[in-house]
């Protein structure tokens, strides 16, 4: 077949590059249309249960994670250039296009009561658009006697006070958030500067767009890498410009394919899709160093380049074909994790590996057929004196050392699955960015001042309309008493509810004494909601606490990023305590936001790492059982695949690198990766065995010796290529690189050295039982003989 297939690529070279050049036109076209994700990235299927919970509550109450904070430290928060200033970057913040909201010290509400009217009002403290000092100490006492902000807005404590700017929701998502982002940073840092006090940034809006940002940058840098990295290293392989040049021009072609099938399928470039372009470079690459170096090996057997590109073609095409489908494997399996994020970026790595397989095929011979022949200085690699070396010992050992390297494998595989058992699933919201990151510090400031940014929202359904304001108002008793539960432990923000909102009214009710700041007695209750009259109209800030129906009323609290392990525990502790107050029986309760969907996430990808990985190396052995017809052999072929991947999990655990979901990626990308090695020995042994009629030592020595240098090119250059992802300034990034290029080192190691061991250990234990269901005559007959 693949004779058929390289006669019509070698006689319509002109109709190939006709065809390939428009299809490249074409996705050229598609991949400038692409954009960037302004949407938090989504991990959780569509139907899992704390997903639908938390579409539920977004869907009743708007968004949870659309408020940016910005917050700093003074001894004197009432001090008159300070707070003037900070009012004027209040006013400032709420004309950018795009902002529903802002709530600082200098915009608070206050409730008052109207005796004409019978009703409660919310009115602006003050509206002056200059404080003097003698205002500012009227304002003071005014905002201290208001408990409802004490830990809200402003820590008197520490002297700590934040400004909340909350987004609209249609440019939350989209470009535009990075343009409001700035604008506000902008305006903040000139007050900074003005007042010679540090300025402090958070929230979910925030951190979205820092990380947006970088991955934007860092996908430019990456490709940059990719390029220099891999053309350096096929120049000190091939020492020839035209195998660079070729060699990238199929990276480049593989790269925008790549991205045009993402435009196509209606992808955008997340935090991780990002990472494809390099990643087809660097995947890509391996093709057309199997293909030039096995051009020029046949060149300096014959001097024919014709021929020497036919038999290219012919004899790595079977085997680039299957190698490759096994790294599309390692992508592809993310398919049948649900996950959206994971989904994309498997299904179009898939693709964009296939598709770069099937342009090295087309492109490489074709651009070598046009190019002058290569010349002595072009094919010294096919000596490299060192490597070749190695080789040579490497087949002494296999040929005589079987029993030394299965020790030693096994030496190093129980160290492995030692470090194993120290791993934990642990992930926090910003635990990518180096803890040097403004992000992070400033994640710190907020939690020491504040208890964090993070929202943790817990949504009661009373089960009946109306149902938040009958029973006199038992609800609001029971979520009283809810919120002194939480406020027992430290992660948790002081709440914002209905109650707290009652509690306000209440205060107001009694001409502003904050004793009584509480939740008045039910014949007060009773009066203070006559008073009120209604929870709907304009002015009355509860009604994003209840929804149209009254049937659903939500406890926002934010907390600190403890990592999703303490939360789990948080959860699981909080949990009975909940229904202790609010009965199955009668109500349903849910615990939701950004805080829990994130716990869920990273549990989420971990039982879906399993799933997908034994999907994987069942979809790899059935290609396995394809080449070789060998249950056996396709079986223990795999053991030199596996503890690569059992050592870099130990790794993991010895350093302390936790699983979450950028290093679950490792196993499932590596095990594809790795598994090519084994395809490229496999088939040149079958080919050895069955076309040359080798014997099984015979077949090894020269498969180690002809297949390995290539092998040893590829994992150079992909050892290198995934290296360059730890110059990425995202943890998770980093550790995806150098445990991806670990795991590729020692896979060359297992599959030159354990592999061939394997399969002559299978042949010696077969020609011994051979030799055993022999007749005695027979045996002492060849003896004798």
């Amino acid at each position: 077949m693949w004779n058929y297939i390289a006669g019509k690529i070698l006689r319509n070279k002109i109709t190939f590059l006709i065809v390939l050049g428009l299809i490249t036109g074409f996705m050229v076209y598609e991949t400038c249309q692409i954009k960037l994700s302004y949407d938090f990235a989504r991990v959780l299927p569509v139907d899992d249960p704390s997903y639908m919970d938390y579409m539920s509550f977004k869907k009743k109450f708007g968004e949870d994670g659309n408020v940016m904070v910005i917050g700093f430290k003074s001894d004197n928060l009432f001090e008159e250039k300070l707070f003037n200033s900070w009012s004027g970057l209040d006013q400032k913040i709420k004309s950018i296009k795009g902002i529903k909201d802002v709530l600082a010290l200098t915009s608070l509400y206050n409730v008052t009561k109207n005796d004409s009217l019978h009703k409660f009002e919310f009115k602006p403290i003050s509206g002056a658009a200059h404080y003097s000092a003698q205002q500012l100490d009227s304002l003071k006492q005014i905002i201290y006697s208001l408990p409802f902000y004490d830990g809200l807005v402003y820590n008197k404590e520490t002297g700590a006070t934040l400004m909340a700017i909350t987004f609209n929701s249609a440019d939350l998502n989209s470009k535009h958030r990075l343009e409001m982002v700035k604008d506000i940073t902008t305006a903040a840092d000139a007050f900074a500067k003005e007042n010679n006090v540090p300025v402090h940034y958070s929230g979910m809006p925030y951190i979205r767009s820092h990380i947006m940002e970088k991955v934007s940058g860092e996908m430019g840098l990456f490709m940059t890498l990719a390029v220099i990295v891999t053309a350096v290293i096929l120049w000190l392989f091939f020492r020839s410009f035209s195998s660079v040049i070729v060699s990238l021009i199929v990276a480049a072609i593989g790269v925008v394919w790549s991205l045009g099938v993402m435009q196509l399928f209606g992808y955008k470039i997340t935090i991780l899709s990002g990472l494809i372009p390099p990643l087809i470079i660097v995947i890509g690459i391996p093709n057309c160093v199997f293909l030039i170096n096995k051009y020029h090996a046949a060149y300096v057997k014959h001097s024919n380049k014709m021929k020497a590109l036919t038999q290219t073609i012919a004899s790595m095409g079977g085997t680039l074909f299957l190698a490759n489908v096994t790294t599309a494997i390692g992508f592809g399996v993310l398919y049948y994790t649900n996950s959206p994020m994971l989904v994309e970026f498997g299904v179009v790595a898939a693709i964009g590996v296939m598709l770069t397989f099937m342009i090295s095929m087309i492109v490489a011979p074709i651009f070598l057929n046009y190019i002058a022949v290569p010349k002595a200085k072009h094919t010294t690699h096919l000596d490299a004196k060192y490597i070749n070396r190695l080789l040579a010992k490497v087949d002494y050992w296999v040929q005589n050392k079987r029993a030394q390297i299965y020790i030693v494998i096994s030496i190093i595989t129980v160290v492995g699955f030692t470090g194993m058992t120290m791993m934990h699933v642990l992930g926090h919201v910003v635990d990518d960015l180096p803890q040097k990151d403004p992000v992070y510090s400033d994640l710190h400031f907020f939690e020491e001042n504040f208890k964090g940014v993070l929202p943790f929202e817990i949504v009661i359904d009373t089960r009946e309309k109306d149902g938040v304001l009958s029973r006199n108002g038992a609800i609001l008793y029971k979520i009283n008493k809810l919120q002194k539960v939480f406020a027992k432990y430290p992660a948790f923000s002081k709440p914002l509810s209905i109650a707290e909102g009652v509690k306000f009214s209440y205060q107001a009710y009694n001409d502003g004494d904050k004793k009584f700041y509480t939740v008045p007695g039910a014949t007060d209750l009773k009066t203070l909601s006559e008073f009120t009259g209604t929870l709907t109209g304009q002015q009355n800030k509860l009604k994003f606490f209840v929804d149209s129906s009254k049937r659903y009323t939500r406890v926002s609290f934010q907390m600190a990023d403890v990592g999703s392990v303490e939360i789990k525990r948080l959860v699981a502790e909080l949990k009975p305590r909940i229904d202790s107050i609010f009965p199955p029986k009668d109500y349903d309760v849910s615990l939701t936001g950004h805080s829990l969907v994130f716990l869920k996430s990273n549990d989420y990808l971990l039982e879906n790492l399993y799933e997908s990985l034994a999907i994987e190396i069942l979809l790899e052995t059935l290609v396995g059982l394809a080449l070789f017809r060998s249950l056996r052999i396709v079986i223990l072929s795999k053991i030199p695949v596996l503890i690569p991947l059992v050592i870099t999990a130990g790794v993991m655990g010895f350093l302390g690198i936790n699983f979450k979901p950028t290093t679950i990626l490792i196993f499932s990308i590596a095990f594809g990766i790795s598994s090519d090695g084994t395809i490229y020995f496999l088939t040149r042994y079958r080919q050895e065995l069955r076309i040359k009629g080798q014997s099984v030592a015979q077949a090894i020595s020269t498969t180690i010796r002809e297949t390995g240098l290539s092998m040893i090119y590829t994992a150079i250059i992909l050892f290198s290529g995934f290296a360059i992802f730890a110059a990425s300034s995202f943890g998770g990034t980093v550790a995806l690189g150098i445990l991806v290029s670990l795991t590729l080192l020692v896979a060359i190691c297992t599959n030159l050295v354990m592999l061939p061991a394997i399969l002559l250990s299978i042949d010696k234990r077969k020609s011994r039982r051979a030799m055993l269901k022999k007749p005695l005559i027979e045996i002492s007959e060849e003896t004798e003989a």
